[in-house]
């Protein structure tokens, strides 16, 4: 299939990549270093990366902005990180020829005409290492340092399960050939502002607990403007709460007033989320989802459904 994917990217002039909406830094670092990569082995061709993103990753790259799409024709959709479509970020682009589809979530749908899914890849940027390594595609220090960061975030620093042998062989490469600033990327992905680091005592001071192992932090518009965050914070805190003994699942809902929802963030330590949060219109992997709601009421239903899943879990004969 690799050679498939690059021989679509070779026929195309004008090529877009795209990534889920509520970008984190493996669909962020995905998208951008394989549209880096494109054009660094096809200088000639207009290759771009789209998308609502976020300051705190402008160190992987910019995305591009104020395209008019109704100007450009024949165009090449690459999907990365992404395994519906309902959650692709392309605001504005309604017309393409043809659609890639690279994605280690489990499936869902297919919404491309050629689709490269592994759900036993580390992330989405593993995935384009991959490819990019397997065809004629280039790569250079850049690009690799903006694949290390995906590979960072969705690992959680190889915390993770899903850090395998060939995730670890991966970075290896990295180094070795590329001689990548590992520190340096560090730094960058986890940096953070006082202010963050303020509302992450709070969160911590303000989790509740289920009778089975559920932590929740219920966070509201006010307590953001207090401590001058926003309502993505949350969700980019919600692994450092992964220590806690007492707990199987934990999450954060932050209401977003902008957006009009609340946005949820769960993390599991054994029992298998995502098929819950697609009931609630969310999904994702199999122990770390995410779902956009309405109200917070639908966020206790969440909780309790989530309660029960621990329940079951704890019950169960091999645990």
């Amino acid at each position: 299939m690799y050679n498939e994917i690059f021989d679509l990217i070779k026929s195309y002039n004008n090529i877009v990549v795209v990534r889920h909406v509520g970008v984190d830094p493996d669909a962020m670092a995905s998208s951008i270093a394989l549209r880096d990569s494109i054009k660094l082995t096809f200088p000639e061709k207009n290759v771009l990366a789209i998308g609502n993103g976020t300051v705190r990753f402008n160190f992987m790259g910019f995305l591009d902005k104020g395209i008019d799409f109704n100007q450009m024709d024949n165009i090449l959709l690459i999907v990365t990180d992404t395994p519906d479509k309902k959650r692709v970020d392309m605001e504005g682009l309604t017309h393409y020829e043809k659609s890639i589809k690279i994605d280690h979530h489990p499936f869902i749908e297919k919404f491309c005409d050629v689709e490269l899914i592994d759900p036993d890849k580390s992330s989405a940027s593993e995935m384009v290492y991959d490819l990019i390594n397997n065809t004629p595609l280039l790569l250079n220090k850049q690009i690799c340092e903006e694949l290390f960061a995906g590979i960072v975030g969705d690992t959680n620093r190889f915390l993770f399960s899903n850090s395998k042998c060939e995730t670890f062989n991966v970075v290896a490469d990295m180094i070795k050939n590329y001689n990548i600033d590992i520190t340096k990327v560090y730094y960058n992905l986890y940096r953070r502002p006082l202010s963050e680091v303020k509302f992450f005592g709070y969160m911590a001071n303000n989790i509740k607990t289920t009778e089975n192992g559920v932590g929740f932090m219920i966070l509201r518009n006010e307590d953001l403007i207090s401590y001058g965050v926003d309502s993505a914070t949350s969700g980019n805190l919600i692994n450092e709460f992964n220590n806690i003994g007492e707990l199987l699942i934990w999450l954060s809902a932050t209401e977003d007033v902008k957006n009009n929802f609340i946005r949820v963030s769960v993390r599991s330590r054994g029992p298998v989320i995502n098929t819950v949060l697609e009931r609630h219109g969310g999904g994702g992997h199999a122990l770390a989802s995410g779902a956009k709601l309405k109200t917070f009421e639908e966020v206790d239903e969440l909780i309790k459904d989530l309660d029960n899943l621990c329940k079951d879990y704890l019950e169960s004969s091999d645990k």
